[in-house]
């Protein structure tokens, strides 16, 4: 059967004409995707295509990019909010740091000038004191110590003479215990009197002392004080009157 039927479509074929013009072109669907030619039987012409897939993925990423910009856009304000919030915490610490710092300084401050207050209170009071301790100790230097003492031991000696020695020496005394309790009361106040010539003698110093004349003593060195014209008086650590006193200058 299958040889009859290609014997009959052979013979058929060699009754068509062969001219250009009465050739049959048989085109088939375009779902086939070539063409058939009767002169070229079983010849296949490609087509050439193009896909659009690539578009499709451009335009899907551009799709898939979208969002993601979009939510880096919402999250651009957030974090440059985030930062803002950051700024003004640093800026409220710092202010903080340093009023506490502040506050601290005037605590030592107050605490300072109320103590300073508290131990110069008496300056005034102590300046105009010191003149009288300065008279007292006037009248106990100008009692010569040869006059505290019995001149003479002999029973035979007029006895009035030894009566006004005994006399000086107990006022003397008395004047003398005056003195002590009262530069012990105002040590207690912290008004102390010191002497730079006591001792072996101290350096001039221009702090605490006053140079009233320099002249050349031997056995001394330069600068050092060799006598005290008037003492002078601290108070609490504070030079309220420096002390009046003789420097030696040997060269």
């Amino acid at each position: 059967m299958i040889r009859r039927s290609i014997l009959r479509h052979t013979q058929v074929l060699k009754h068509i004409p062969q001219s250009s013009s009465s050739r049959i072109n048989f085109v088939t669907p375009c779902s086939s995707k070539h063409i058939l030619y009767p002169s070229l039987p079983s010849r296949i012409i490609p087509r050439r295509c193009y896909s659009a897939a690539p578009e499709t993925a451009s335009t899907t990423a551009s799709s898939s990019d979208s969002p993601a910009s979009e939510a880096a856009e919402e999250a651009d304000p957030i974090k440059k909010e985030l930062e803002a919030k950051n700024r003004e915490i640093i800026d409220l610490k710092d202010r903080y740091l340093r009023s506490v710092a502040d506050f601290r300084n005037l605590q030592d401050r107050t605490k300072r000038d109320v103590q300073s207050a508290r131990d110069f209170a008496i300056t005034k009071f102590a300046s105009d004191l010191i003149e009288s301790v300065d008279n007292l100790d006037r009248a106990l230097t100008t009692v010569p110590p040869s006059k505290l003492a019995p001149q003479n031991s002999d029973p035979d000696s007029p006895p009035q003479e030894n009566e006004y020695n005994k006399d000086l020496a107990n006022l003397y005394d008395g004047l003398k215990m005056t003195e002590t309790i009262l530069m012990g009361t105002l040590k207690k106040h912290g008004l102390e009197r010191f002497d730079p010539s006591e001792g072996e003698g101290q350096m001039f110093n221009p702090n605490r002392h006053e140079a009233t004349f320099q002249t050349k003593v031997e056995g001394k060195e330069n600068g050092q004080v060799f006598m005290t014209q008037q003492k002078g008086f601290i108070l609490n650590g504070r030079v309220i009157r420096a002390a009046k006193v003789g420097v030696v200058k040997n060269s």
